[in-house]
């Protein structure tokens, strides 16, 4: 690993290739899982403020799961995570183009609907963090049906954390992901 700022970046973020391929994919993160996209706590009062400006984007089973369940859920682990309209695999917020899972959160955003585009652990994926009050762990999370993403990264020889490079400055800043790329360069 290696410590940028107060984080580790596990190596796997800097040398393995992943470009999102939704093509081959068709947004299956948003459909499988034992459980919702993980919320951080600060992420919960804006999914309810925003609620209201996404759900036309929404579709009537996922509308109907809010409705039935809230913005939000604790899942078995005790986690906050979206809901899922079938307990536990579609997340409440997709919607569909082209047969490809679309985020409504992200649909309202592109529309300028709402300022917030989409829960950090999404935008972030394939990176989950593990927070420690002093420190979080970036680590790579493989999943078979990321596989097209892999390949089409290693195709276009992009590293998984430069093609997270938005949600990366999203997350933890420009100087953070400047020290990032600066660290990978003396390596």
């Amino acid at each position: 690993m290696i410590e940028v700022g107060s984080t580790l970046v596990h190596e796997d973020v800097i040398s393995e290739n992943f470009v999102c391929n939704l093509s081959k994919c068709k947004g299956a993160c948003c459909l499988e899982g034992d459980s919702g996209a993980p919320l951080a706590a600060n992420e919960l009062d804006i999914l309810k403020e925003i609620y209201p400006k996404v759900k036309p984007y929404m579709t009537a089973k996922g509308v109907a799961t809010i409705e039935r369940e809230g913005t939000h859920v604790t899942d078995f682990e005790g986690d906050y995570t979206t809901p899922c309209v079938d307990t536990n695999k579609e997340c409440a917020y997709v919607t569909w183009e082209n047969g490809i899972t679309k985020c409504a959160i992200e649909k309202a955003w592109e529309a300028g609907d709402v300022n917030w585009r989409k829960p950090i652990s999404c935008h972030l994926y394939p990176i989950r963090t593990t927070n420690y009050p002093e420190f979080d762990v970036l680590h790579y999370d493989r999943w078979n049906i990321c596989s097209p993403a892999c390949s089409f990264g290693s195709e276009l020889k992009v590293r998984v954390f430069e093609f997270l490079k938005e949600p990366l400055i999203r997350k933890y800043g420009a100087e953070w992901y400047q020290e990032l790329e600066e660290a990978v360069a003396s390596m």
